[in-house]
């Protein structure tokens, strides 16, 4: 029974998918909705409990909300509550049934709000409308992007770096919570300054530090739209790396039997400045005595499929030596340096590509038709964190292939638009079909998440680009032979 449900939701998604590259381009729905919309207060939030992260340099946020339809009618639709500059930065969101794994699927949609308001509003779709009186355990969790503030915003290179971060104790919600707590975790327990706040019961004072936690809380009955601003300032001496765009183009070969792969990253160091020019000597010295103990990126480790090979990494310079690639039958790791260590306010561009066989990636239907699973998002994996502002994915498809959907374990919510589009290269009459799907604000824990795309490739349409081969080298062959057997001669004699 689960299984038929789930291949039914493929199914559903997959039909989706091809309905919207139809015309060529799809945007994410939305709801436009007056500036004065204000949630039904059909819910209350019987307990919960707010679990932020700042252990990596982007902010991961989990809701665990008892809710309880208050109303006389059953509900289905409940709102999220975020500032209109925290929308912008929101993604990766996705929502479950704390208690019934098998519920679902939960839809999350940003509803549109006029310009003039400062709040706007998630929208979250139960699979089942909430019966009166009845209750049901919600996990919200998702990321925020570009959270942090270097503070102070400039120190000397082997200083230690500190970060400031806003948000409330009280959860955000659009509901009545009659019983809440805000958790915070942190990367190390040298947190320097944090807001305190006056306790309840047994507590004198908010927050409660334990080891690199503080919790705010628990609080009593708080209103709708309640906020109590909290702002803390902690140790973190890694690099805050943020990729404001990757374009990632993955091209499919079926003559050649590869997939290539290619990644073009525009990175930021969005940490503390320098204070004082970069000191070279005082650099080596410190990697030779303290080499882990730096706010500047000097590595990056790529973890790529089993089997990949033929990797390269280029920068605007030209190809960059300082890479390391190790291959064997358990791991493919593609370990790179830039040419120079990248701190805060810093920019680095770079490209990196590799091949693999298609047979990882690439199998034929019973139908005759071809599926192509591969990761939507790769890139390095850091202790400390990677986020993504913008992503384009263009899977390039072979000349003539038809019939193109697609399916994605991303959030739909980080999926801005998909589209059919051509591209051309060499030896291409038509041009090759092209999926393009650009996303925002995601981060590297959600790396691997699968892309399946469906597709029919003719068998003519296999054969045209080997038949305009022959037909070329024969044309050109006919066109020597007949260019050989003109004689061009000149008279310079004359008969009289």
């Amino acid at each position: 029974m689960k299984t038929s449900v789930v291949f039914s939701a493929f199914l559903a998604l997959l039909s989706l998918a091809s309905a919207a590259s139809s015309d060529g381009k799809s945007s994410s729905t939305s709801t436009t909705l007056p500036a004065t919309f204000k949630p039904p207060q059909v819910f209350k939030n019987a307990n919960l409990v707010h679990i932020i992260s700042v252990e990596k340099n982007y902010v991961k946020e989990n809701i665990n909300v008892l809710i309880q339809n208050i109303d006389k009618e059953a509900q289905d639709e409940y709102f999220v509550p975020f500032t209109a500059d925290q929308m912008s930065r929101l993604g990766g969101v996705e929502v479950k049934d704390r208690k019934d794994s098998s519920a679902g699927p939960f839809v999350a949609e940003a509803v549109e709000l006029d310009q003039e308001s400062d709040i706007q509003y998630l929208r979250i779709r139960l699979p089942k409308p909430l019966a009166p009186g009845a209750q049901q355990t919600l996990g919200i969790s998702y990321y925020l992007l570009k959270a942090y503030k270097p503070l102070p915003a400039a120190i000397k290179q082997e200083e230690q770096q500190y970060l400031s971060f806003s948000f409330s104790a009280y959860c955000p919600s659009a509901y009545t919570t009659t019983k809440q707590k805000t958790e915070v975790k942190f990367p190390s327990s040298t947190i320097p300054d944090y807001t305190k706040l006056p306790g309840s019961g047994e507590v004198e004072e908010f927050p409660q530090k334990l080891g690199s936690k503080l919790t705010y809380g628990p609080f009593d009955e708080q209103p709708a739209g309640a906020v109590q601003p909290v702002n803390v300032r902690y140790e973190f001496n890694k690099p805050v790396t943020h990729v404001s765009r990757l374009e990632r183009d993955i091209e499919v070969s079926h003559w050649g039997g590869n997939v290539a792969f290619e990644e073009r990253y525009t990175l930021h160091h969005r940490g503390a400045n320098l204070s004082s020019l970069f000191n070279r000597v005082k650099w080596q010295q410190s990697q030779y005595y303290q080499p882990s103990g730096t706010f500047a990126l000097k590595e990056m480790k790529f973890p790529l499929r089993v089997g990949s090979v033929d990797p390269y990494y280029t920068d605007v310079i030209g190809n960059v030596s300082t890479s390391r690639f190790r291959s064997n039958k358990r791991e493919a790791l593609l370990e790179i340096k830039p040419r120079y260590p990248v701190f805060g306010g810093w920019k680095y561009p770079f490209t990196i590509g590799w091949n693999s066989d298609a047979k990882n990636f690439l199998r034929q239907t019973a139908t005759g038709g071809f599926v192509l699973n591969v990761p939507f998002l790769e890139g390095p994996k850091q202790p400390e964190g990677v986020e993504y502002e913008q992503v384009q994915v263009r899977v390039i498809l072979p000349e003539g292939t038809e019939n193109v959907k697609y399916y994605t374990t991303i959030p739909s919510q980080s999926i801005v638009e998909a589209g059919i589009e051509i591209h051309k290269t060499f030896l291409d009459t038509i041009g090759r079909t092209a999926l393009v799907i650009n996303a925002r604000n995601l981060v590297d824990e959600l790396r691997d998440r699968e892309l399946v795309v469906t597709y029919d490739y003719p068998l003519m349409s296999a054969l045209r680009k080997p038949l305009i081969v022959f037909g070329s080298a024969i044309a050109v062959f006919v066109s020597t032979w007949v260019l050989g057997r003109v004689e061009l001669k000149f008279d310079t004699g004359k008969k009289i």
